[in-house]
């Protein structure tokens, strides 16, 4: 049985409805008639086939899509929000471990991007922390791509799949 998409439909609806607004000037929305906007429409149109239309597989672009959108419009109205790398790669682990919800798969992954946006979020504070205390944690930085490219090379060709 074929699965009905909602993506096109919600997608056009919510670009209809912004491009209206936008048009006659709706007041109440001033400030969200930038691109970020259209991402979260976009994310909110795989979030809809992702959960109504039950193609999990929705999810994770869906999260991202609108988690960006949001950080975008976030980050331009608040100056202590954290920065795009770590925020993106909280949204991939968000839009994982939501994944995982409905498919049972892929939890270490979704726990393991979640650690290690962690890590860089907080990253500045731990390096202040370890300071106070005499320590320097300062060069593990330099060490960052290092630890990513070795965890991707251990998916690609170590791990097996289920």
């Amino acid at each position: 049985m074929k699965k009905k998409s909602y993506l096109s439909g919600v997608t056009l609806i919510g670009f209809g409805i912004y491009f209206l607004f936008q048009q006659y000037h709706f007041s109440l929305f001033d400030g969200f008639y930038t691109w970020p906007t259209l991402l979260i429409i976009v994310g909110l149109g795989f979030l809809v086939n992702g959960y109504i239309g039950k193609d999990f597989e929705s999810i994770l672009p869906g999260v991202i899509l609108s988690g960006l959108g949001l950080h975008f419009h976030i980050a331009n109205k608040f100056d202590t929000w954290p920065d795009l790398s770590g925020v993106f790669l909280l949204l991939i682990a968000l839009g994982i471990l939501l994944t995982y919800v409905k498919t049972g798969a892929h939890l270490f992954l979704g726990l393991l991007f979640l650690a290690l946006a962690t890590l860089l979020l907080f990253f500045d504070r731990l390096l202040y922390w370890a300071h106070n205390h005499g320590q320097t944690l300062s060069n593990i930085s330099q060490f960052w791509p290092y630890i990513f490219i070795i965890l991707g090379a251990y998916f690609l060709f170590v791990k097996k799949a289920k």
